[in-house]
């Protein structure tokens, strides 16, 4: 936008901002049409223009469209919020409602409408341009780039506190701060209390992220939440210093706040957690993860006071029992999230004290890991009472049987993601059952099932939705499943069979009687694999399969090192191309005699790895026969214009099986 355009030059109130504001130095913008190098620098704060330029379109929203926050924040901005972040109550002095004299008809514009066009710039350079047209442009354009300000870096963070903290700025930067994100790794470790300190000034914020930022204690997080009555986001997750005194200290200044993250901070007690409840009624997101000394007491008062939660996660607040669990389903009107792992002491009694009339409509997610505690009974009434559970994780539940499975087959379609590892009670019969009945599955873990078999596993591999499936330790497993997978479900009513296969995630570590030929079919049919882990499958330990590995975490023993194959991502590539250059006589120790080539038979099946009669598994070819599956540039552009799967595919924010075998 060029200055020149408008009636009249821009109108500045008196004062003037120095050279050298803040001791920052000003970084113009030189060559990008929006400051020549001979024109006198504008009396604007220039280094606004060190934010990103991608962050200037995600800073602010339409506040009609509210979204999730694309970094990853623990807080959803709701449509019912009342106040607009991006509104400007005061700029120093400036009035958004100045009238210029002959204005032009863009400044009629509602500002809500100017801001949408603002946010749709391409980089800070235009809206400098916008910034130095008329006052009203230029209060909207610094609320844009102060709305998030970035401190991605050591350089960029100092620059932002020593601005927050001048005290002669042309502009009020801390009212404009609707969110801080100081937990950018490595800097984070970093941050002490006087960097926070330094940014006292924001009390308008909206969110706060402090993950990882282990130096800060209760003194500058307290000095910094005094006042904030608009904070609706309080992440301090990892900051092992933090106590009740600073939540004590949310509980009276923040009464909006509407998403807490206290993961991993070990201090935290029921003093502050019920003073939160009883202040915060607006609370919808909660973690607690490995908060330790929580107990029934804190869940009972927040089932009581918040009406309105949606989420809460109680991961190893080893205290939780059936009777706050209970309360918080009964309270808990719009539950959609219960996270309930290694909460140990959670018996059946948590449900089946509930009454048998009442349906939980709103239960998307139920995540019971290792409540060993846990029966089939309870499993019975989750799904009578929850029928439109889609996440259901019951891993290491060791007590549950196949009557537990039949009773999850009853959700049905609902169900996408169904975790069993380390169930080893369930056998085949239930298994089938399950992918009968609920046959819009995305992602299942069977890990460490030893009693399933091909049978089941073969009837796992005609689910059309398929993504991620985990057999780890499942020992009866054979090539015959593998190539199963790799044929994929039917496409076409049957006729063609073999089709574009939606598999991204496969784990079959020490499943030890898997050969090459299998592994290959797999990677030529599964172009959309990005995940394979092979630990312990012998076949797959040599040196020219492990260089495609990734790295085994530095806490392994020298064993678990030595038995590590997991490929992920460009490894998966390299591991298909490098399979597609070997021998295939030598792949498959093929005699000799052998045509080295996948080869159909009068039975009209193509075999992998040797023919029918050696024992070797067949994949069936229907007529006219597909590109051959060693070829995945042919197999790609013959289903090229086949639909892919729709986004509602994607799992919600669950988390997947360790990739670490």
């Amino acid at each position: 936008m060029n200055p020149s355009h408008q009636h009249e030059p821009p109108h500045l109130p008196n004062r003037t901002l120095p050279l050298r504001d803040a001791s920052i130095d000003p970084a113009y913008i030189q060559n990008n049409g929006a400051i020549d190098s001979n024109q006198q620098p504008p009396v604007y704060p220039t280094h606004l223009l060190r934010t990103q330029n991608t962050e200037t379109s995600e800073a602010s929203s339409n506040a009609s469209t509210p979204t999730r926050d694309s970094e990853g924040e623990f807080h959803v901005v709701e449509p019912n919020d009342w106040r607009n972040s991006q509104a400007l109550p005061s700029l120093g002095g400036l009035s958004m409602h100045d009238k210029v004299k002959k204005s032009p008809p863009i400044n009629k514009l509602p500002p809500e409408l100017l801001i949408a066009v603002f946010t749709k710039l391409s980089s800070p350079a235009d809206l400098l341009s916008c910034l130095q047209v008329s006052r009203t442009w230029a209060g909207h354009s610094v609320a844009l780039l102060w709305h998030r300000p970035i401190c991605n870096d050591t350089s960029s963070m100092c620059s932002v506190a020593h601005t927050l903290s001048a005290e002669h700025t042309y502009f009020h930067y801390g009212n404009l701060v609707k969110r801080l994100n100081l937990a950018t790794q490595p800097m984070a470790k970093d941050i002490n209390d006087g960097t926070l300190m330094s940014m006292a000034s924001c009390k308008k914020i909206e969110r706060l992220t402090l993950t990882g930022c282990s130096k800060l204690t209760d003194t500058s997080i307290m000095y910094l939440l005094e006042g904030n009555e608009n904070l609706l986001a309080l992440d301090v997750t990892n900051v092992p210093e933090i106590t009740d005194d600073s939540l004590l200290k949310a509980a009276e200044h923040c009464k909006r706040l509407q998403g807490l993250n206290v993961t991993g901070d070990t201090n935290i007690t029921d003093v502050s957690i019920q003073q939160i409840a009883q202040n915060c009624h607006l609370l919808k997101r909660l973690k607690l993860n490995e908060c330790s000394k929580i107990t029934d007491v804190s869940v009972m008062k927040l089932a009581q006071h918040c009406r309105h939660i949606l989420e809460i996660d109680l991961y190893k607040c080893a205290n939780i029992k059936d009777v706050s669990v209970s309360t918080l389903l009964k309270r808990g009107k719009h539950l959609r999230e219960l996270r309930l792992s290694f909460c140990k002491l959670v018996t059946d009694e948590a449900f089946l004290s509930l009454r048998n009339d009442r349906t939980f409509e709103t239960l998307r997610i139920l995540d019971l890991t290792a409540c060993e505690n846990l029966t089939d009974a309870a499993v019975r009434q989750i799904t009578e009472m929850a029928p439109r559970l889609r996440n259901l994780v019951l891993a290491k539940c060791a007590r549950i049987t196949d009557a537990a499975v039949t009773a999850i087959a009853r959700l049905g379609k609902n169900l996408h993601y169904v975790h069993l590892g380390h169930c080893n009670q369930i056998s085949d019969q239930s298994i089938k059952h399950l992918i009968k009945t609920c046959n819009r599955i995305r992602y299942i873990d069977l890990a460490c099932c030893h009693k399933l078999t091909d049978d089941s596993i073969k009837l796992l591999a005609t689910l059309p939705k398929l993504r991620r499936i985990g057999l780890v330790k499942c020992v009866q497993v054979t090539d015959e499943s593998i190539f199963a997978l790799a044929k994929g479900p039917p496409r076409g009513g049957g006729r063609y069979p073999i089709g574009p296969n939606s598999l991204e995630r496969v784990h079959l570590s020490y499943c030890e009687r898997l050969t090459v030929g299998g592994i290959q079919a797999l990677l030529m049919s599964c172009q959309r694999l990005t995940h394979l882990s092979l630990t312990g499958v012998n076949d797959f330990l040599r040196e020219d399969f492990t260089k495609f590995c990734r790295q085994p975490p530095q806490e392994f023993t020298q064993h678990q090192q030595d038995m590590f194959c997991v490929f992920s991502g460009n490894g998966v590539i390299q591991l298909r191309h490098h399979l597609q250059t070997l021998d295939h006589r030598v792949l498959h120790n093929f005699p000799p005699a052998h045509h080295p080539h996948p080869h159909p038979n009068p039975n009209g099946v193509q075999i992998f790895g040797g023919n029918a009669g050696n024992g070797a598994a067949a994949v069936p070819l229907p007529p006219p026969p597909p590109p051959s599956l060693n070829n995945p540039n042919a197999f790609a552009a013959a289903h090229a214009n086949i639909t892919q799967v729709d986004d509602e595919d994607l799992d919600e924010g669950v988390g997947e099986a360790s990739d670490l075998g």
